[in-house]
């Protein structure tokens, strides 16, 4: 995690003025733990944490090289005998790390460097930034932090891990006031996040929950950074808490949307569409959360009833392709299939669904995505749920012909 807590105590530390080492800024609740820490041989490492750039700078560079270990170890099978598609290198010639491969990429591409893909997008963002090209452009530069440039689809598992430690890495020393700093800490806790290490995200989201609040930050962005939290709740067996904040961000982010769509009618001036289908995506995705949160609490009929208007919006909006629109759908197939009274027809649609959505899922993600596992294993319990009814159905209908031929 980044460095939220006392090193000495681990408890939680101030957002702002914390006791810390004047030399290399490393942060304490107290001048207790500041001088206990220093007796436990903090002045051996306080010189390196301070040319590092400060314990900031110094954790989250450990913290990148330890994530990008276990990236290239873990992919090390499937890249054997390839090169980096940026760098054309096997091993990289300065930090000397292994392959990665973390993407939707099919055959040979896609192999690369967790440092390759940093510096690429270090690079652009900044060229983006020193060139005031708009926020439009910066917004697409800064997605190279977690899209592939080749399949265009999001990195997942260790390697987005090992991305997210990169991207706190390169922006850390940021003012708080730098958007790229905060932006930072949300490909920090959805890389943490992928890779299940909810209890290391937790106090991320939290401090940039913290941290853009005091900034005064816009809607969108609270928005953003709660809906996360939410999910780190979930993960961390707080359904209620999370269903909560889920439900406070579908339904402010619902209102965000129909205040934008009467402020556009008002204005004669405004050509073109009311809501434009980008604007559209976040309530599809909140209501996609808020959804998910109802079935873990088994409020299946309210979950049915919103995902019922949310996937045709996410078929609409996001095309059938997109992975929103796969997790609507799968979603929609479990509420349907682990209801209470479910009926054969559910079941079957259900399984129906969960094929649909394999075969798609396998086509644009390629075979290792989670979403692919998490297809597969949904279709497996509902077949088993389905021939299960299928079998009673059965015992009962031969139960009532022999009743009748007795009869």
């Amino acid at each position: 995690m980044i460095l939220t807590q006392c090193p000495v105590c681990a408890v939680a530390l101030p957002h702002t003025n914390a006791k810390q080492c004047s030399r290399c800024k490393t942060r304490y609740c107290g001048p207790a733990c500041q001088e206990q820490h220093w007796k436990a041989g903090h002045d051996k490492l306080c010189r390196k944490i301070r040319k590092s750039g400060g314990a900031e700078q110094y954790h989250a560079s450990k913290k990148y090289t330890e994530a990008v270990a276990v990236a290239a170890e873990a992919c090390a099978e499937d890249t054997n005998g390839q090169t980096c598609y940026i760098c054309t290198e096997a091993v990289h010639r300065h930090t000397k790390e292994g392959l990665v491969r973390g993407c939707a990429c099919h055959t040979t591409e896609g192999f690369v460097h967790v440092s390759c893909l940093a510096e690429q997008a270090k690079i652009l963002v900044a060229e983006g930034e020193e060139n005031n090209l708009g926020s439009e452009v910066l917004n697409a530069r800064w997605d190279r932090w977690h899209t592939c440039s080749l399949c265009k689809q999001g990195y997942h598992g260790v390697v987005k891990c090992a991305l997210g430690w990169a991207c706190w890495k390169a922006y850390v020393g940021r003012p708080e006031e730098d958007q790229p700093r905060s932006l930072a800490m949300s490909v920090l806790g959805l890389g943490l996040s992928n890779v299940h290490h909810h209890a290391d995200a937790l106090p991320v989201y939290e401090a940039q929950l913290a941290m853009i609040r005091r900034l005064g930050a816009d809607e969108e962005d609270l928005l953003a950074t709660q809906s996360n939290l939410a999910s780190t709740y979930k993960e961390l067996g707080r359904p209620e808490k999370a269903m909560q904040m889920r439900r406070e961000v579908y339904f402010v982010t619902l209102k965000l949307l129909g205040d934008r769509r009467i402020h556009r009618m008002r204005d004669r001036d405004t050509l073109g569409d009311v809501v434009r289908p980008e604007e559209e995506a976040p309530v599809i995705i909140a209501a996609l959360n808020y959804a998910q949160s109802l079935q873990s609490l088994n409020r299946s009929d309210e979950a049915k009833s919103l995902l019922r208007t949310t996937l045709p919006a996410a078929r609409r909006v996001l095309g059938e392709s997109h992975e929103i629109t796969l997790k609507t759908r799968l979603l929609h197939a479990v509420v349907l299939y682990k209801a209470d009274g479910a009926t054969l027809a559910d079941l079957r649609e259900a399984v129906a669904t969960f094929e649909e959505t394999q075969r798609t899922a396998l086509r644009v993600f390629g075979g290792a995505h989670p979403l692919l596992m998490e297809v597969e294993a949904a279709l497996q319990d509902s077949q088993t749920a389905l021939h299960a009814c299928e079998a009673n159905i059965s015992r009962q209908r031969d139960t009532l012909c022999e009743s009748e031929r007795r009869g």
